[in-house]
């Protein structure tokens, strides 16, 4: 399969080896030999044209005819003209009869663009056709046949419209029979510079100049870059520097001379907006950051009381000696009430607590409130107390740490790591930026 995904990619010129690319093409290359409807989605500027392209391609259907046709682009009172066609005299202006797409594509494909632009009442027609392959002209009572593939696609979300009551809900279960996500540009960073490269010799073949190339900061800069135009805008930026620059390998200064709007990242939240504090953090991010420092602390409880019973029950071998003399010695106060013999005991104790065979001699009184007894309440209390007290209760340190921890688990897949944190990439970003990681 990836040898004929090869051979399609070169045959309709796509760029690019994105595992989420290969994905969408070999869908669109299973629903080809089929006449099901096809819904294609994906922003603006991602190449959804050559999809549907590529599907009549390779169809049944590839020696007939292919139109594309931008629904957003037809005036509202004429698409159902352009689409069914319509007979003389049915309106003003109509002067002679007119055969439609459906009627003059019979047979062939039509690629319904921004299928989400099409006005309710034509919805309602193009349903017609797509269960019964029946229209009828405008201004005609006679009911016609058409054999007409539909691909349809959308920048937009149809199930949002749907809610919202700008598009039918069973027209949409109809077109979207075969599903084709084209995942935008900024999911396949590592398509960026070989899309650049292939308009930069498209440019230099076809105006007879040498191509032009990016050093390794440059190119970096390229495929960090959101792109919300997608392969549009990459196309025109490489033919901008292409006309505009001098030299032929550019550096990152450069670059940015020559497209400026690579410097912006569009990574901090807005603040202001609904659900959101001033510092653009949404209050369910908050509530989720709270839930996690919050496990992070009894988990560090559980790990104290069970250090504490192993060292009680003796499992375990206590550290070296200079491990623990950098500690703070007691002081005069911690012996208070307590006879010299004690006190020498508790210093005896300090400076020998090293011997492996310590927990299995008499300890004094003076000494083991240092050892958790789980029997004693009281001791347990004071034990609570001091473990709050001793630790790290400032947010933006333990944000901060989670952060670090979470960057170094996924080896700085920012994605994966905002995932883990239950926030979002945007958000992430932001942190990042602020605490310098």
């Amino acid at each position: 399969m990836d040898a004929n995904l090869q051979s399609i990619k070169q045959r309709f010129g796509i760029i690019g080896r994105s595992p989420l690319l290969d994905r969408a093409l070999s869908t669109a290359v299973r629903v080809s030999s089929t006449d099901l409807s096809v819904l294609i989605t994906g922003e603006s500027g991602v190449g959804k044209e050559v999809f549907s392209k590529i599907i009549h391609g390779l169809s049944a259907r590839k020696h007939n005819k292919f139109i594309a046709i931008n629904c957003g682009a037809i005036p509202e009172g004429t698409i159902n003209s352009e689409l069914f066609g319509h007979e003389k005299g049915s309106f003003t202006g109509a002067t002679n009869e007119r055969k439609g797409y459906f009627e003059t594509y019979d047979g062939g494909t039509l690629f319904l663009d921004e299928i989400g632009e099409m006005p309710t009442d034509t919805q309602s027609f193009l349903l017609r056709v797509l269960e019964s392959g029946e229209f009828i002209r405008v201004g005609a009572s006679k009911v016609q046949k058409t054999d007409v593939r539909i691909i349809a696609a959308t920048n937009v979300s149809l199930l949002e419209a749907v809610k919202k009551g700008k598009f039918r809900e069973d027209l949409y279960y109809r077109l979207n029979t075969v599903p084709i996500s084209v995942p935008p540009l900024r999911e396949r960073r590592e398509d960026i510079y070989m899309l650049f490269r292939k308009f930069a010799t498209d440019f230099a073949e076809k105006y007879r100049t040498a191509s032009i190339q990016l050093d390794e900061k440059a190119r970096l800069m390229l495929e960090n870059y959101s792109w919300p135009g997608n392969i549009r805008e990459l196309k025109n930026v490489a033919e901008q520097a292409s006309v505009m620059a001098e030299e032929k390998v550019l550096d990152a200064e450069q670059l940015l001379y020559y497209a400026p709007q690579l410097s912006k990242r569009n990574l901090p939240m807005i603040a202001g907006r609904n659900g959101e504090n001033g510092d653009g953090v949404s209050m369910q991010e908050r509530e989720i950051f709270y839930k996690l420092m919050l496990d992070m602390k009894n988990d560090l409880n559980d790990l104290k009381t069970l250090v504490f019973e192993l060292i009680r029950n003796n499992d375990l071998r206590v550290p070296d000696a200079s491990d623990i003399r950098s500690l703070q010695a007691p002081s005069s106060e911690d012996y208070a009430g307590h006879s010299s013999s004690e006190k020498q005991d508790v210093k005896d104790f300090l400076h020998d607590y090293h011997d492996e065979d310590f927990l299995t001699q008499d300890i004094p009184d003076s000494v083991k409130p240092i050892i958790l007894n789980h029997d004693d309440p009281e001791q347990q209390q004071r034990y609570a107390q001091t473990e709050e007290l001793e630790e790290n209760l400032s947010l933006e340190d333990n944000e901060k740490e989670l952060i670090y921890k979470a960057l170094r688990k996924h080896n700085g897949r920012r994605k994966e790591a905002a995932s883990d944190l239950g926030i979002s990439e945007r958000t992430l970003y932001r942190k990042i930026k602020q605490y310098g990681l």
